[in-house]
């Protein structure tokens, strides 16, 4: 069985995490950031999701 969560979910989670915390580095600043054009669906949106799907394509090519 394949479990599928949206991008969008997990990214707004961990900002929830990030900002509950009260602790912002480059990394969590980046999660935020990755959140909001996410959301917002602007015209950035689509190399910025075309990039994170490379990433996460590469990393499954990793793991396997």
């Amino acid at each position: 069985m394949t479990l599928s969560v949206s991008a969008a979910v997990l990214l707004g989670i961990a900002a929830i995490v990030i900002l509950r915390a009260r602790h912002v580095s480059y990394g969590n600043a980046i999660v935020l950031f990755l959140f909001g054009f996410f959301i917002a669906g602007t015209g950035a949106y689509s190399p910025i999701y075309r990039l994170c799907t490379a990433i996460a394509n590469a990393a499954t090519h990793l793991a396997s």
